[in-house]
């Protein structure tokens, strides 16, 4: 049920009603003109009158206008003219009272009329004007909506590709190179009596062999099969004692134990961020510690990354709180959390105190989760 109006607008939307208020206006003028001293002659009850015109003009149309001026008109006759000389106005100064009134209440409701005409095109301009903002809303919500789904379409077609790759390579290349070096071994062994082909086919076999951790390596970075058998947790230690003897970082991780297994989709994306944050801050905060901190309460997932390194500029905090460009790896992590409805934070005091990422993931239907993600695998 909606909410009555105000009383003006409730009278202005009735006809009956702006014509009452009018005629009300002009009786109320016509008695105050007739209750002053000095008023039975002249001019003076045009006066009143016009004030009741252009009040019916304002506040009622142009209707109600034309009838306060007949009343006006009516009631002068019978009550300022004398009787003797009623419907006849003998005098100049009555004559041109008259005309003056009459021009001048015309001009007034003319003027009533065309500020009427022009709200009413201000309100339907308005009205135009809200309905085309509503529609460009919708259309620019139905965009803004495809490209989130586009977003999540490329992001999960990206881990695919990786994990195809991962496979082929651990597969099919690694296992040539293994069946290789093992035919490299028994040719040095048969050329045992020439020494010196037989340090070069050892140097090559050393080389196949390097080769082929390189690959391994590399299939296991692009999607670590850890993270698909046994889960998120054995995933980031194997990643995290990797990346801290390659980078001499010191990593401290750190999983809640009722973690356990979670959707494909949220064990990837919690991989890849924390991926994307060392690697960041092995390329950007010259920091010799990170920490790496997973909980899991009863209604969210909580992710922090933290460093001691060098922080984040004012300049770029506040190119990063203004939306503006930020780098590929940043912006990747936003997009995973937002298609899991989670939140980003990244927080810096200042240069020199380091920076901490917080995601935040929600959780609440995370059991059910799990034991889908269990009947799956």
């Amino acid at each position: 049920m909606g909410i009555p109006g105000t009383l003006p607008t409730r009278i202005s939307a009735s006809t009956p009603a702006r014509f009452a208020i009018a005629l009300l206006a002009t009786l109320l003028a016509i008695l105050m003109a007739r209750t002053t001293n000095a008023l039975a002659e002249g001019p003076a009850p045009y006066l009143w009158a016009i004030g009741a015109v252009a009040f019916s003009a304002w506040f009622s149309g142009t209707g109600p206008a034309v009838a306060s001026l007949i009343l006006a008109l009516v009631a002068t006759d019978s009550w300022f003219i004398p009787r003797a000389h009623s419907l006849r106005i003998p005098g100049a100064l009555d004559w041109a009272s008259l005309v003056a009134f009459l021009f001048v209440a015309v001009v007034i409701i003319a003027i009533g009329q065309a500020n009427i005409d022009e709200r009413e095109r201000l309100r339907n301009a308005a009205g135009e004007l809200e309905e085309k903002v509503r529609k460009r809303t919708g259309e620019l919500d139905h965009a803004n909506h495809s490209l989130r789904q586009l977003t999540a379409r490329l992001l999960n077609l990206q881990d695919e590709e990786r994990r195809r790759i991962a496979r082929e390579l651990h597969d099919n290349a690694g296992q040539a190179l293994s069946a290789l070096a093992m035919n490299l071994g028994a040719v040095a062994e048969d050329l045992g009596h020439l020494m010196k082909t037989a340090g070069v086919v050892a140097d090559s076999a050393g080389m196949v062999r390097q080769m082929s951790d390189d690959i391994r390596t590399m299939s296991y970075l692009l999607h670590p099969p850890l993270l698909d058998e046994m889960g998120l947790a054995p995933a980031l230690k194997w990643y995290v004692e990797g990346f801290a003897e390659r980078s001499k970082i010191a990593v401290d991780l750190e999983c809640s134990k009722n973690l356990g297994r979670l959707p494909r989709e949220v064990e990837t994306a919690i991989f890849r961020i924390v991926q994307e944050g060392l690697i960041n801050i092995h390329r950007h905060s010259a920091s010799l510690t990170a920490a790496i901190q997973i909980t899991w309460s009863g209604s969210q997932i909580r992710l922090e990354i933290r460093d001691n390194g060098k922080g984040i500029s004012p300049e770029m905090r506040h190119q990063m709180e203004s939306g503006g460009t930020v780098g590929v790896g940043v912006r990747g992590m936003r997009e995973r959390v937002s298609q899991l409805g989670g939140s980003l934070e990244i927080n810096s005091a200042g240069p020199g105190t380091g920076t901490c990422i917080v995601v935040r993931l929600p959780a609440a239907e995370m059991g059910q989760a799990q034991e889908a993600a269990k009947a799956a695998r």
